[in-house]
Order: structure tokens, then C-alpha cells, then sequence
């Protein structure tokens, strides 16, 4: 990808629209204190959303050494049920009722993964805690998506539609606990694995 007046990029990572529209608005150069490494930016506005991006090269329209806010990549070690979940909740932010209803799958499919299949979400989250699997604080955390979940998938008249901050919060809380779940755990696995 070059550091043109277009960005071209698969999603925009605000809004996640496919093949967004990225228009410059904006270039500047940087230097480092000693006047070396000279860095090409240009700031870039999604034309859905109005989300602002940036990027930079090194040379004047060069190859694009990175771009920030940064793709959110989902770890391979989050089993293959609860990834999909994440990923469509984190590609469909822009429809919050649907994200959340994902991250609640998400987070069933990821006790499912833990041996807690038995029952409704509820009794497995109160499982998973009784069996010191997660804490009393994520437990009620993950309660608060389920019963988000519910007010959407039974269209609840007395509860208020999600905007997309509800959703950006239900899918970090999601993030979070696969990190907790799954991710560290494969890490320490590996660090372990690395020292032997």
C-alpha cells in the first residue's frame, strides 16, 4: 500500500466498513531530535464515519510502514466458535444490537470451550465462578452482557437501544476475557515451553 492522497485499506478501523472511502486531509514530515529518520505522515478522514486515520512512510509516497488506530487482530489461541463470534461483534460495531448479541455468544462459546456447557449462560457464568475459573468482578461483568444480550434478542420495550459506545464497550469486555481465558494463558504456555 503507498502513502497516497487515497488510503486504501480493507476496513475502516472505526466504523469497519469494507473498502472505505480514506481521503487525505492533511501531510507533514518528522524528524527525529537529531534531524535523522525523516517520516512522511499524511491524516486521512473516513468518509462514513469521520473517523480520522494516519499513516506514514518513509520516503515521499512510499510504501506505508504502518497506520494508526492499528487493525484489531484477534489471537489464534481463542478457540475457532468464540473467535468468529468476536470478530463479526468487532466488524459489525456499526450495528450495536447485533455486536452485543455476538459478544454474548462469544463469551457462552468460550465456556462452552472451558467445559461449561450445562444450562443457560447464567448458571454457566456462576459455574465458571464457583470453580474459581474466572473472578466474582468478571462474572458480573459478563452477567451485564448477557442481560444486554437479552434486552436485544427479546426486543425489551422498557430497555433503550444500544448506541455504538455500548457496543465498543460489550466487545472490549469480550477482548478481555479471552485474553484472560485463553490468550495469557497461551503465552505463559509458550514462555514456558521457550525456557525449557
Amino acid at each position: 500500500m503507498q502513502l497516497t492522497e487515497l488510503l486504501l485499506s480493507n476496513k475502516c478501523p472505526h466504523c469497519k466498513i469494507d473498502s472505505p472511502n480514506l481521503r487525505q486531509i492533511h501531510h507533514f514530515m518528522t524528524k527525529s531530535v537529531d534531524e535523522s529518520d525523516p517520516r512522511f505522515w499524511r491524516l486521512y478522514i473516513c468518509q462514513r464515519c469521520g473517523g480520522a486515520v494516519t499513516a506514514y512512510s518513509w520516503n515521499q509516497g512510499g510504501f506505508v510502514e504502518e497506520v494508526f488506530p492499528k487493525e484489531e487482530v484477534i489471537d489464534e489461541s481463542i478457540p475457532l466458535k468464540a473467535k468468529s463470534f468476536l470478530e463479526q461483534a468487532i466488524n459489525s460495531v456499526h450495528a450495536p444490537s447485533g455486536a452485543i448479541m455476538l459478544c454474548a455468544s462469544s463469551v457462552d462459546s468460550m465456556l462452552k470451550n472451558k467445559g461449561y456447557s450445562a444450562g443457560s449462560l447464567y448458571s454457566r457464568i456462576n459455574d465458571a465462578v464457583n470453580d474459581n475459573l474466572i473472578t466474582e468482578s468478571i462474572a458480573k461483568w459478563a452477567h451485564e452482557v448477557r442481560l444486554d444480550a437479552n434486552d436485544e434478542r427479546h426486543a425489551d420495550e422498557d430497555a433503550s437501544l444500544p448506541t455504538v459506545q455500548d457496543a465498543r464497550r460489550t466487545i472490549e469486555f469480550t477482548l478481555a476475557i479471552s485474553q484472560y481465558l485463553f490468550v495469557l494463558p497461551s503465552r505463559i504456555q509458550r514462555g514456558i515451553e521457550d525456557a525449557s
